[in-house]
Order: structure tokens, then C-alpha cells, then sequence
């Protein structure tokens, strides 16, 4: 069956264009710091932006479902066009900031869950992991793409670079996303709603995995620029070139590798990446251990989203696969969320080495809930 298609190669070209101008903003934590903000409050910065993207998550699994997944990719892509030109004109923490924040995070939510589902829904069943891994790969180069962009434009110290670029990437996502068209749907009940996905019994253990697992997240897409400020070591173009780049090959050369020898039983072994890679980082002392702890968390990472999304769609009804995927999805801004604010007071407390050994716990706590909690699950049970 066929996994490379005009419509795939054209949605994985606007998510990588939309990621690299998202991937920007990982800088945006010494922007903040400019401004005058404290680790705690970039946390909370970056958690406001969480908290708005799973506010609007019912509502546009509703719209997935019922009025179909290209029109919240259009809405979102303009949305996003907006607001990084908006970020322009923040010169201050105050309320301006915190309401293109929101406005970022409302745009955030439609294009993650929005431009997944639509690769979820185009793939072949049989390839379903596969064909995720690779085009959530357009969205991992932005990773290290993003990070070593963002060092060139602000080598003379300014964001106002930063934030053009980002535009101008939004803008021409936008109009590559325009020619889509939505996929034929399976035929089922009509839709539950996303309470009933969110209570669906086989799909809960993946929620509770998720959402510790996306809460790590945070140490590094958070707080990684503080961490190389304070610090003095490594960069962050240099961690997060080895991450997207490790994730990527993963995803490529390996990308069979699931369907072959069962999920779970690539699953694991990528959490282990993770929560290895969690620990070089707080005990990196130069460039080289920044550089192997990418390694280690891109290779973590490279596995265990897709093959998690990939058992949510096969899992979900498939009138709820809009429903489901805006919960997976929200799981990730969770994690900033909760990570953020979190994270951050561990950092005030005791340090980043004490706050990246934390992360890893969450990492090992991902993966038992998965061992414990989703065990021996009958074939039957999917779906229902």
C-alpha cells in the first residue's frame, strides 16, 4: 500500500514550515529573561500558552469530527500567521505579552492535532506507525533547524529578527495547507463526544504514559536556553541539532520497526533512551555530553510519540479519531504546563541538575504506568 501521496508530501511540507516557525520560539525563554522574568515566571509564560491550547481542545475535536480536519488546519495556519507578527510588537511583560501568548497557544492547538490527524487519516492502517514516524519527522527537523536558526538571527542580540522569520514560515505554511482537501472517513456510530474518549477503558493507560511523559518534555523545550545561559555549556542549537537529527534517523532507517516486532516492544526501549539522556543533562559539564544527551533524548522521543499516537488512532473509534487526538495532543501542552511551573520551581529550589534528574523520573514513571496499567489488552477491546 502506498504511504508517499501528493497530499502527504504537501501536509508534511506545511507542518515542517509551521514547526520551524514554532521551534523558533525556543529561544523565547532569554527573550523573557530580557524582558526582566524569573525561571518561575517563564514557566508560567510558557504554561499560559499550555492552559489556552487545552482550553480550545474540545472544541476543535468537535470541529474534526463533525466539520472535518482541513478547516481548523486553514484557521490555525492563519492564526498563527497573526501572532507571530504580533509578537513584534512586545517590548514588555505585561498583558500585551500574555494575550499573544494566548492567542499562540489557541494556534499551537489547531495545527498539532489538526495536521496529525489528517496524516493519521491518509496513511495505510497497515503502515499507520510507520507512515506517523515519518511525518512527524518534518516536524522533529524544525527541532534542530529551529535551534540553530534562532542562534544565527539573534547573534546581534536582537528578537526582532527572530520573529519576522517566524512569520514569514507561517505564511507560507498557510498557503501550502490551502489545496488540501479532507479525507474520506470510515463509516461508524455518530461521534460520543471527547468525554467519552477521554473515559474510553484502553485508551486511558496511554493518556496517564502520555501526559508524565510530555511533562518532561518541559525540561528541555522549556528551559534548555536558561539551562546553556546559566550554565555556559553547550548550546542550544547544538542539543537540539543531535535531537531532531537522532530522531529523524531513527524514524527513516527504523520506521518498520514497530509494526514488526510489536509497539510496545519499540516503546520501551525509547523511554529508556529518554530518561538516560535526562540524566547526561544534568551531570553535562561541555559540549560533548550536550551533544550525546540530544542523541539519547531524540531517539527517545523519536519513537515514543508516534508509536503512542499510533495506539490511540488504532484505539479510537473512528468517528472519535478527532476527539482522541485532540486529547493526545493536549497531553503535550499538559506537560508544558504542569513541567513549566514546576520544573522551574525545582531550578529555583535546588537547580537544573536536581530539576533534568526530576524530568527523568517522570520519564521511568511514563513507562511503568504503560507496563502496569496496559497489560495483556484483548484485541477486541480497540475501539470500544
Amino acid at each position: 500500500m502506498r504511504l508517499l501521496t501528493a497530499a502527504f508530501a504537501l501536509a508534511s511540507l506545511s507542518n515542517f514550515l509551521h514547526s520551524l516557525s514554532f521551534n523558533l520560539y525556543l529561544h523565547l525563554s532569554g527573550f523573557l529573561a530580557q524582558l526582566g522574568a524569573s525561571e518561575v515566571e517563564i514557566g508560567v509564560i510558557f504554561g499560559v500558552t499550555a492552559a489556552t491550547a487545552i482550553a480550545v481542545r474540545p472544541a476543535m475535536g468537535r470541529a474534526m469530527d463533525t466539520r472535518g480536519i482541513r478547516l481548523v488546519i486553514v484557521a490555525g495556519g492563519a492564526l498563527n500567521t497573526l501572532v507571530c507578527a504580533l509578537y513584534t510588537t512586545v517590548t514588555a511583560l505585561g498583558p500585551l505579552l500574555y494575550a499573544v501568548r494566548i492567542v499562540h497557544g489557541v494556534a499551537e492547538a489547531m495545527l498539532f492535532a489538526s495536521l496529525f490527524a489528517f496524516a493519521a487519516e491518509i496513511v495505510p492502517p497497515a503502515r499507520r506507525i510507520e507512515g506517523i514516524a515519518l511525518f512527524g519527522a518534518s516536524g522533529m527537523l524544525p527541532v534542530g533547524l529551529g535551534g540553530l536558526l534562532g542562534d544565527l538571527l539573534l547573534h546581534g542580540g536582537s528578537y526582532g529578527p527572530l520573529f519576522t522569520v517566524s512569520f514569514a514560515f507561517a505564511l507560507v505554511a498557510l498557503l501550502l495547507s490551502l489545496p488540501l482537501r479532507d479525507p474520506p472517513r470510515d463509516p461508524g456510530p455518530p461521534p460520543r463526544g471527547i468525554a467519552a474518549a477521554l473515559f474510553q477503558r484502553d485508551l486511558v493507560p496511554l493518556w496517564l504514559s502520555g501526559a508524565a511523559f510530555a511533562t518532561a518534555l518541559a525540561a528541555h523545550f522549556t528551559f534548555l536556553k536558561t539551562f546553556v545561559l546559566a550554565s555556559g555549556t553547550g548550546s542550544v542549537g547544538l542539543f537540539f541539532s543531535a535531537y531532531s537529527g537522532a530522531a529523524i534517523a531513527l524514524r527513516v532507517g527504523c520506521g518498520k520497526l514497530p509494526e514488526r516486532v510489536g509497539p510496545k516492544r519499540a516503546l520501551y526501549p525509547a523511554m529508556v533512551s529518554m530518561f538516560v539522556g535526562q540524566c547526561v543533562l544534568a551531570v553535562a559539564s561541555g559540549s560533548a555530553s550536550v551533544a550525546v544527551a540530544g542523541v539519547l533524548c531524540g531517539l527517545g522521543h523519536g519513537f515514543a510519540f508516534p508509536i503512542l499516537l499510533a495506539l490511540v488512532v488504532t484505539r479510537a473509534r473512528p468517528t472519535e479519531r478527532g476527539a482522541a487526538l485532540a486529547i493526545y495532543t493536549a497531553l503535550f501542552d499538559a506537560g508544558i504546563l504542569a513541567g513549566g511551573p514546576l520544573l522551574g520551581a525545582v531550578i529555583a529550589a535546588a537547580g537544573y541538575r536536581a530539576m533534568f534528574f526530576t524530568a527523568a523520573g517522570l520519564v521511568a514513571t511514563a513507562a511503568a504506568v504503560l507496563a502496569v496499567l496496559d497489560r495483556a489488552r484483548p484485541a477486541a477491546a480497540a475501539g470500544r
